[in-house]
């Protein structure tokens, strides 16, 4: 195995090649061992006592270098190297460890033993990281067994997050040609409130403004854009506008979201057991959290039937947000408008499009740039008419070369932003 090892300014050295390569694996290989037995005969917890397991990883290697005073081993050369891949090794995840602790990294994918993957700042490179089938199966055997979800020929798929709060995507082999590939989307949390993403260029501060004062208005938004675009990041700062006094229902498929707020409650759904029973699907946290006295609820991503039981939801007068895979703001609208009929044959269009209309008030739709920069491209309002089955849409904000620009278009139910007390004429206008 070829392990890059952190440096102090978070790149990966040169791995040695070779015979050099060899006797370092060996070397490593070794101390991992020992390390593994001290650890089952003390008892240790690997993954909530790395503390421990670094200190009987110094022990082994300090007992290694005296065995070498006698001539029956070599010396160790590089021991905090050693030290850092031996503790990678047991207590975390790894040849990927050194990529998780990067800050720089935002996804780690693996297409197979020989090429691993990270993307930093929007862009992809191939790794100089090799591993084998066998690591790999160990390392997705231990992300899982602290989720507490599983891979099988009857789960063939699965989404859990780590405890780190990275999120492990797995596809079984078979459905996938040749090997199981393994993406890793990590938690770099740049952002937390709306002012943030300013900072970042995300997001103009006028745009950011008149954002805040519209969750503040309790208007329902919806945040849309591809893959890797910043939808949940984005959906996270939204939130945290969220006046405290108010009570939030979240309902995710697995614990993405985090936000500052003192009455929140977090619901994630869950795999059918062993037994083929148990399954809680995302539609059935929504209407669950209807039962609970919400304020507000927020659903961290609609792919399917659950889209109609949200925008039941917000029929209801409960204000919400959500996020939708789409290329432009006009196709969110329109997806979000076709998925409730995967719910049943008695769910038609003519129900659904004017459901969208009158329930989302603005949509969010965020891109990546050429430089690999997360943007907000345009801000468009939903007036809540439907003209000859097309909704129709005013926009507030669009981005242009440079900047994030104010059209002139106004958002609906004014009313709300007065009973708030923000005059948003006054806003809009730069006041």
């Amino acid at each position: 195995m070829v392990t890059p090892a952190a440096t102090q300014d978070g790149a990966a050295p040169t791995a040695p090649s070779g015979a050099d390569a060899g006797a370092h694996r060996a070397l490593v290989e070794q101390i991992d061992q020992r390390v593994r037995e001290r650890v089952r005969a003390e008892g240790v917890d690997p993954q909530h006592e790395p503390g421990a397991v670094r200190r009987l990883a110094e022990d082994a290697v300090r007992l290694h270098d005296e065995r070498s005073l006698t001539g029956q081993v070599a010396r160790v050369q590089e021991p905090g190297r050693v030290i850092a891949e031996v503790v990678a090794r047991v207590s975390g995840f790894g040849a990927l460890q050194p990529y998780l602790d990067d800050p720089e990294v935002e996804e780690i994918w693996i297409n197979e033993p020989s090429q691993v993957f990270v993307a930093r700042r929007g862009r992809h490179e191939l790794t100089p990281t090799v591993l084998t089938r066998a690591e790999v199966s160990e390392l997705v055997e231990r992300m899982l067994k602290s989720s507490g979800r599983r891979i099988d020929m009857s789960q063939p798929f699965v989404d859990a997050m780590l405890p780190d709060g990275n999120r492990l995507h797995v596809v079984l082999e078979g459905i996938a040609r040749g090997f199981s590939p393994v993406n890793i989307r990590k938690h770099t949390l740049r952002a937390t409130r709306l002012g943030d993403l300013v900072d970042l260029g995300s997001l103009s501060a006028q745009g950011a403004a008149f954002l805040e004062a519209s969750v503040r208005a309790g208007l329902n938004i919806l945040v849309a854009g591809a893959t890797q675009a910043g939808k949940t990041t984005f959906l996270n700062c939204l939130a945290a506008s969220i006046p405290g006094t108010e009570r939030i229902v979240s309902a995710e498929e697995v614990f993405e979201l985090r936000f500052p707020h003192p009455d929140w409650v977090a619901l994630q759904t869950r795999q059918t057991g062993l037994e083929g029973t148990g399954e809680i699907r995302l539609r059935d946290l929504v209407k669950e959290s209807l039962r609970m006295r919400p304020s507000r609820i927020i659903v961290g991503e609609v792919r399917a039937e659950e889209s109609l039981d949200m925008l039941l939801a917000l029929n209801s007068g409960l204000p919400g947000m959500c996020t939708i895979h789409a290329n432009t703001a006009r196709d969110a609208l329109v997806k979000l408008s076709a998925l409730p009929l995967l719910a049943g044959p008695n769910v038609h269009a003519g129900f659904v499009t004017p459901a969208v209309a009158s329930s989302i008030d603005l949509v969010v739709h965020l891109g990546i740039d050429h430089t690999g920069v997360r943007r907000v491209r345009e801000i468009v309002a939903v007036p809540g008419r439907v003209e000859q089955g097309v909704i129709e849409t005013e926009p507030v904000f669009v981005r242009d070369d440079r900047e994030l620009r104010c059209t002139g278009g106004m958002p609906p139910h004014l009313e709300r932003f007065a009973r708030v007390g923000i005059d948003v004429h006054a806003l809009l206008a730069g006041h």
